[in-house]
């Protein structure tokens, strides 16, 4: 089912891509174009925003699935070690897909995300640099964000789904 979620984010999420340009100025006026001007607009957002959610809850689930059939099987760590990655690579993917309108939403959550000085030693002041793209939220955050978004993390969670579910047919056929 993951699979499905998947394919559709990535079908939904390129063409969405096509009619976006990641720019202060441009990223709401695209959104708001995108509901009144484009045709199927708001459906193919729509139906990217709730595969997100599906994706995002089905990960929940085989990674709790994966952790209890490891630990009453005595599976690997490996398979509990990709179903973690699976979960943390779509939970990442569904915030980061957030940043992207640039509303007030969007400035707010990367405002709260790279401020957390009570996290020095994970997140100090080059992490922060790295995620803002500079010293302050600005067009490169948000063209940051985008990659991160659609060319780091989609291409991930789609790897760690495959890589998942050839492990699941291995097993099944090694169980026989």
């Amino acid at each position: 089912m993951l699979c499905g979620e998947l394919i559709a984010l990535m079908a939904t999420g390129i063409w969405l891509f096509f009619l976006y340009r990641p720019t202060q100025a441009q990223a709401w006026d695209d959104i708001a174009t995108l509901h009144s001007d484009v045709t199927f607009g708001v459906v193919v957002r729509e139906i990217h925003r709730v595969a997100s959610f599906l994706a995002l809850c089905t990960a929940a689930v085989v990674g709790v699935l994966v952790v209890v059939d490891g630990a009453l099987r005595r599976r690997p760590a490996r398979s509990v070690a990709i179903a973690g990655a699976l979960v943390f690579v779509v939970a990442a993917a569904s915030v980061s897909g957030y940043l992207l309108p640039w509303d007030q939403l969007a400035l707010w959550a990367v405002t709260v995300g790279t401020n957390m000085n009570g996290y020095r030693p994970l997140f100090g002041d080059q992490v922060r640099f790295v995620l803002l793209g500079g010293q302050e939220i600005g067009t490169s955050t948000l063209l940051r964000w985008l990659v991160i978004h659609g060319a780091l993390l989609g291409p991930t969670a789609v790897a760690l789904a495959a890589v998942a579910r050839g492990r699941k047919s291995s097993d099944a056929t090694n169980d026989g």
